[in-house]
C-alpha cells in the first residue's frame, strides 16, 4: 500500500477541481490557457489540503521509529519516548516512503508561488486586455504590471543592499529563501484570519436559516428584485455600447485598415445585434481622399474590451435571473405543499430540462414531500449544531495552541491521544476533518464574495476569466499560511510545541521562523487571536450594517429598504409566473387542438392537395381558351371551407385564365 494513497488522492483531487471549475467557468467559450492556468492553481491548493493528513501520520511513525532505535541514554532527551522494551511501532497503511515527500511538497509549493506571484497577475491583465494580436495583449499585460513587479523588486534590492552594508548579518541562501518564505506566508495569514473569522460564523448560520422556509423565500424576493436591477442595468450598458459598435462600424469602410479590428469586436458582439447592424459588403470607400476623423486603434482596443465585459455581465445576469425564478418557484411550491393532505409533491411548472429515470423511479413525489417538508428542515438543524460546534472548537483552540503545558488546543489533544495508540486511521481523519472544515469556512468566503463587477464567481458557467484567475490567485496565497495554522494547532510544528523532535515534510521546506523571531514568536502566535473579534463582528453582522449605511443594500430583516425590496421581488416573481402561465396554457391548447384535430387535417390535407393538383392540370389544358366572363359558383363553399382548415397554397392563376373556378371553365354563360 506504500504510495497508493498518494496516488488515489492525487487522481481524485484533480477531478474534483476540474468538477468545480466546469461548474464556474466556461470550457467552450474561455481561453484555455486561462482554463489550465486556473485548474492547476486550484489543483495544486486542493491537493495540499488533502496529502497534508498523510505526511503527518508518517511524520509520526517515522518520530516513533527514532525512538525505538535510540535509547534514552543516546537520546540525551532529544525525543520524549517510552523504553524501547514497552514500545512498537506499527507501519500505517498510507505510509510514504522517505525522500518523496519533501520532494513533493518543494514542487508543489514553489510552483503554486510562481504562479501566484508572477503568471497569473500577468495573465489577468492579458485576459483583460483588449488587443487584437497576442503581441498587442503581451505589451498591455506588461505594462500594466511593470509598477506591480517593481514594488516587489524595489523592496527586495533595498533589504539585499541593507544586509550586504550591515556588518551584523551573515545571511545566508537558505536563511534569504526562508524570509522570503515568511513575508508571503505573513501576507496570507492576514488575509486567511478575516476570512476564517467570517467563515466560522456564516456557513453553520446559512445552514440553521436554511431551515427556514420564510426566511429562504424573502430572502430570495430580495435578491430577485436586487437582480433585477442589476440585469436592466447591463441591458441598458450593453446598448450603450453596441451604438458605440454601430458607429464605428459605420465609419471604417470595408478598405480602411482597421477594419479587421472592427470586425474582431463585431465578432463578440450578440447574433441579434450583428444582424440589426447589418453589413453592406459592397459599400466601398475610399478613406484617403476624404478628411474624416477614424478612432485609432487604441480607442478601438478600449470599445473591443468593454463589448467583452458589458456581453458577459449581460449573458451572466440572464442566466442568473432564470435560476433565481426556478429556485422562487420550487420554494413556493415548498410553502404550498407543506399542508398537502396527500402527502405527495406537486409542482407548478414542469421541469424545463429532462430528468434522470433513475431519480424518478427511486425520488417520487411522495419521497419528496417527505424530504423537503419534514426531513430537510430538521437535517439543516443538525448538520447547523455541529457545524456551530466545530467552529467553537477551531476559537478556542486559535486561541490557546501556543500554551503547551498544559496542552489547551483540542486538534492537539486528539492528535496526542490518537499518536500514543498509533491509531493512524483515526489521526489522518481527525487531520483531515480539522483542516477540511477550515479550508471549507476560508474558500467558501472566497466564492461568495464579491468586489462590485470586478471580481465574482458565478456558478453555471457564468464566471470571467478575470474572477478564475483571481481565485486562483487567492487559493495559492491562503493555503500554506493554512496548512501552517493547521500543524500549529495540532502542535505538529516545532515552532509551538518548542519540542526538538522530527518536523513533517511540510514544515521542513517552509525554514526556520527562527530567523525573523518577531515573526515566529508575535505575530504568528498572536495574530490569530483576532478571530474572536472577526466572528463576534460576524454574529451580529457588523459588515453587513456598515455596508447597508453607505447605500449598498443589504439583507437585514429590520430594514425599511428591505421590507421594500423584497415587496417589489414578490410582485416580480407574480408576474413572471403569471407570464409562464399563460405559455404553459398557450402550448397546452396547441397540443390538445393537434391531438383532436391532427388526423383529421392530414386527411383534409391530403384531399386539398389532391384538388389542387386537379385544379393545376384543368388551368394548363385550360390556358388557351378564351376568357368566361360567367363562372358559377356551386361547389365552392366546400373547397372555400378546406383552405380555412387548412393553409392550402395559392392557386397559380394563368395569365390567359383569371376565372375563379378552373373546374367550372366550360359551363354556360
Amino acid at each position: 500500500m506504500s504510495g497508493a494513497a498518494l496516488g488515489f488522492e492525487i487522481v481524485f483531487v484533480f477531478f474534483l477541481a476540474l468538477f468545480l471549475l466546469h461548474r464556474y467557468g466556461d470550457f467552450k467559450k474561455q481561453h484555455r490557457l486561462v482554463i489550465i492556468a486556473t485548474l492547476l492553481a486550484w489543483y495544486l491548493c486542493f491537493l495540499i489540503v488533502f496529502i497534508l493528513p498523510l505526511d503527518v501520520s508518517t511524520t509520526i511513525y517515522n518520530r516513533c521509529k527514532l525512538a525505538v532505535n535510540s535509547s534514552p541514554a543516546e537520546s540525551n532527551g532529544s525525543y520524549v519516548t517510552l523504553a524501547p522494551s514497552k514500545q512498537k511501532c506499527f507501519k500505517p497503511w498510507s505510509y510514504i516512503p522517505d525522500g518523496i515527500m519533501p520532494i513533493f511538497w518543494r514542487v508543489v509549493y514553489w510552483t503554486s508561488q510562481f504562479l501566484t506571484w508572477i503568471l497569473l497577475p500577468f495573465m489577468q491583465s492579458y485576459a483583460r486586455s483588449g488587443g487584437f494580436s497576442i503581441t498587442g495583449k503581451i505589451k498591455t499585460a506588461l505594462i500594466e504590471n511593470a509598477i506591480y513587479y517593481g514594488t516587489y523588486l524595489l523592496i527586495f534590492g533595498a533589504f539585499l543592499i541593507y544586509v550586504a552594508v550591515n556588518p551584523n548579518f551573515n545571511l545566508q541562501w537558505n536563511q534569504l529563501q526562508t524570509i522570503g518564505i515568511a513575508a508571503a506566508n505573513t501576507w496570507g495569514l492576514f488575509l486567511l484570519v478575516l476570512l476564517l473569522g467570517y467563515g466560522l460564523v456564516e456557513i453553520p448560520r446559512s445552514h440553521w436559516n436554511g431551515a427556514k422556509r420564510g426566511y429562504l423565500l424573502m430572502k430570495t424576493y430580495f435578491k430577485a428584485a436586487k437582480l433585477m436591477t442589476e440585469k436592466a442595468d447591463a441591458e441598458e450598458n450593453l446598448e450603450d455600447i453596441m451604438e458605440e459598435v454601430r458607429k464605428v462600424s459605420e465609419s471604417i469602410k470595408y478598405n480602411h485598415p482597421l477594419r479587421k479590428c472592427v470586425d474582431t469586436i463585431l465578432k463578440k458582439c450578440p447574433t441579434e445585434y450583428q444582424e440589426r447592424m447589418g453589413r453592406n459588403m459592397d459599400d466601398y470607400e475610399d478613406f484617403d481622399e476624404r478628411q474624416n476623423s477614424y478612432p485609432s486603434e487604441k480607442s478601438l482596443a478600449k470599445l473591443h474590451k468593454q463589448v467583452i465585459y458589458s456581453v458577459q455581465r449581460h449573458r451572466r445576469t440572464q442566466v442568473q435571473w432564470q435560476i433565481l425564478l426556478e429556485k422562487a418557484f420550487y420554494l413556493e411550491d415548498v410553502a404550498k405543499n407543506e399542508s398537502s393532505a396527500t402527502r405527495q409533491f406537486v409542482h407548478t411548472f414542469h421541469s424545463q430540462e429532462p430528468e434522470n429515470k433513475i431519480i424518478q423511479y427511486f425520488y417520487t413525489p411522495t419521497v419528496e414531500w417527505y424530504w423537503e417538508c419534514l426531513l430537510r428542515p430538521w437535517f439543516y438543524r443538525v448538520l447547523a449544531v455541529m457545524l456551530a460546534t466545530f467552529s467553537v472548537i477551531v476559537v478556542w483552540s486559535e486561541c490557546t495552541f501556543f500554551s503547551t503545558k498544559p496542552v489547551l488546543s483540542l486538534f492537539a489533544v486528539f492528535i496526542q491521544l490518537a499518536e500514543n495508540t498509533y491509531n493512524y486511521i483515526y489521526i489522518e481523519m481527525a487531520c483531515f476533518l480539522t483542516i477540511f472544515f477550515l479550508s471549507i469556512c476560508v474558500y467558501s468566503t472566497v466564492f461568495r464574495i464579491r468586489v462590485f463587477n470586478y471580481y465574482y464567481l458565478a456558478s453555471h458557467h457564468q464566471t470571467d476569466a478575470y474572477s478564475l484567475l483571481f481565485s486562483g490567485m487567492l487559493f495559492c496565497r491562503l493555503t500554506p499560511p493554512l496548512c501552517l495554522n493547521f500543524l500549529g494547532l495540532t502542535h505538529m510544528d516545532a515552532t509551538i510545541s518548542h519540542k526538538n523532535t522530527q518536523p513533517t515534510a511540510y514544515t521542513s521546506i517552509m525554514g526556520s521562523m527562527r530567523v525573523l523571531s518577531f515573526i515566529a514568536d508575535g505575530f504568528y502566535i498572536y495574530y490569530p487571536m483576532l478571530v474572536v473579534i472577526l466572528c463576534i463582528a460576524t454574529y451580529f453582522s457588523l459588515g453587513t450594517r456598515c455596508l447597508n449605511l453607505l447605500g449598498f443594500q443589504q439583507f437585514m430583516g429590520d430594514s425599511e429598504m428591505t421590507s421594500d425590496l423584497i415587496d417589489e421581488g414578490k410582485e416580480l416573481i407574480r408576474r413572471e409566473k403569471r407570464k409562464r402561465q399563460r405559455q404553459e396554457e398557450g402550448e397546452n391548447r396547441r397540443r390538445e387542438w393537434k391531438e383532436r384535430y391532427g388526423n383529421r387535417d392530414d386527411s383534409t390535407r391530403s384531399r386539398a392537395v389532391h384538388t389542387d393538383q386537379k385544379e393545376s392540370s384543368f388551368s394548363e389544358t385550360n390556358a388557351n381558351r378564351p376568357l368566361s366572363k360567367y363562372t358559377r359558383s356551386n361547389g365552392r363553399t366546400e373547397r372555400d371551407r378546406v383552405e380555412l382548415l387548412q393553409d392550402a397554397e395559392p392557386l397559380d392563376f394563368n395569365a390567359d385564365s383569371v376565372n375563379d373556378d378552373p373546374l367550372e371553365s366550360d359551363s354556360g354563360r
